[in-house]
């Protein structure tokens, strides 16, 4: 027999003085079919860190007895809603904030359900690793390969097979081997990525927070100690300054060493999608290119004298210009793309399909400009990875290479760049309903 791929050990992982060192806070999100455990392993991981309250443990031990289970149902930890309950499904994003004595970590547990396939764009778009669950019993389906495209298009790397539920195929190492071997035969096609894979029960919590020591042919590390190794990808934190502008506001601004009140501005507010800004930075304003020195930060009624990103800033220049919401401030030596056609790679979300050559919104940052659908250069069947070119229409789930005029002029990255300048949705004029995520290409 085969010996099974074992995931690398965490002792046994070197890397150079280049790499990104842990960030003290790791995204990750789970993903897979419906019924692969994915809520199960959240919750059995929150338990079994010690992230569970005594009256939280009393209610889902009496809800699970109600249920005549032999075994506490750990999913009721994050199917919160009731329509989830009622269902034995997980229909929304759950999000659940953890820690362990090493880091911390935010969840999301991303629907099985294809029609919810919106939802698992949402929980992935902000994600530095994707777990991807698998039923032993079933294999790689579809759904998984549907997922780890996903996670593909929105920049996500770092990628966890978790094959789940092996207590029920009697831990036998050849069925773990033949899963990851399929899903490793699908994922290269993709591209790099780097992808560890884990034999695990979620109900029983083999393999899951500590090492499964009763598991002849497998000696790796746990789920749990592969996540408090491994480093967050954000990147855009040595990106360039990109400020999108959501209003204008007058603020009294004070004094970074004093704090006082001292002066009212014109401001300039909006979430700092990446770089750091400083005090007396030169900035760049687009579309119109006006420069400007940055004379102000503040948070509310704090000065500062750095902005980092993620921040909610209200930033004052030295020049009155011509600033409204839509705009953004860039560095001046490394500003965005000025662009009224672009190539996206979309997935379509809406029950109703695309009509060819209508006209759509773009919501792109703090923007939102009028839109046609120019050309739809092909369509990704998800199975096989083949480009069915020149499709008619979408479908709801399809993922599309789509290139998009505008009516006005977007401020953009390419999306591995900057994941901020680079996504944005795609809103029907008539129902204000999202239809469709977009990533940029160029």
């Amino acid at each position: 027999m085969t010996t099974p791929t074992q995931p690398t050990d965490p002792a046994d992982m070197i890397h150079d003085e280049h790499d990104i060192k842990p960030s003290g806070l790791l995204r990750f999100i789970t993903a897979g079919s419906v019924d692969d455990g994915k809520s199960t392993l959240i919750g059995r991981l929150l338990y079994d860190t010690g992230n569970v309250a005594a009256d939280q443990l009393a209610s889902i031990e009496a809800t699970s007895q109600k249920r005549g289970l032999a075994e506490i149902d750990w999913s009721l930890l994050t199917d919160g809603l009731m329509a989830e309950r009622e269902q034995g499904i997980t229909i929304d994003v759950a999000y659940r904030y953890f820690s362990t004595a090493k880091r911390k970590f935010i969840i999301g547990d991303a629907p099985g359900h294809e029609q919810y396939t919106r939802n698992m764009v949402t929980a992935a778009s902000s994600a530095d690793l994707a777990i991807l669950l698998v039923d032993a019993r079933k294999g790689v389906i579809t759904q998984t390969r549907r997922h780890a495209y996903l996670a593909h298009l929105l920049g996500i790397s770092e990628l966890v097979l978790a094959v789940n539920k092996m207590d029920l195929v009697d831990w036998q190492a050849s069925v773990y081997q033949a899963i990851v071997d399929e899903f490793n035969g699908f994922i290269s096609q993709l591209g790099r990525h780097h992808v560890q894979a884990f034999p695990l029960s979620a109900l029983t919590g083999a393999n899951l927070a500590s090492r499964a020591t009763d598991i002849s042919w497998y000696d790796g590390p746990s789920l749990l100690e592969h996540l408090e190794y491994i480093p967050a990808r954000r990147d855009t934190d040595l990106a360039p300054v990109r400020l999108p502008v959501q209003r204008v506001v007058r603020v009294m601004l004070g004094n970074a060493a004093s704090g006082a009140n001292d002066e009212e501005f014109r401001g300039y507010q909006g979430t700092l999608a990446s770089g750091h800004l400083h005090l007396g930075d030169e900035v760049a304003v687009l579309p119109s290119g006006q420069q400007a020195r940055v004379t102000g930060i503040s948070i509310g009624e704090r000065a500062l004298q750095q902005a980092n990103e993620d921040q909610a800033i209200v930033v004052a220049l030295d020049r009155d210009i011509d600033v409204s919401r839509g705009d953004m401030l860039v560095a001046p030596a490394q500003p965005a793309q000025v662009v009224r056609t672009l190539t996206a790679d979309i997935c379509w979300l809406s029950e109703q399909p695309m009509q060819a050559r209508g006209k759509y919104l773009i919501k792109h940052t703090t923007r939102t400009v009028n839109a046609l659908f120019d050309e739809l250069l092909y369509r990704v069947d998800v199975n096989t990875l083949a480009q069915q070119a020149a499709p008619e229409t979408a479908a709801m789930n399809d993922i599309l290479r789509v290139r998009l005029k505008l009516q006005q002029p977007l401020l953009i990255d390419a999306y591995t760049d900057n994941r901020t300048t680079g996504s944005f949705i795609v809103i029907d004029p008539v129902t204000l309903n999202t239809v469709a995520a977009g990533v940029i290409v160029e």
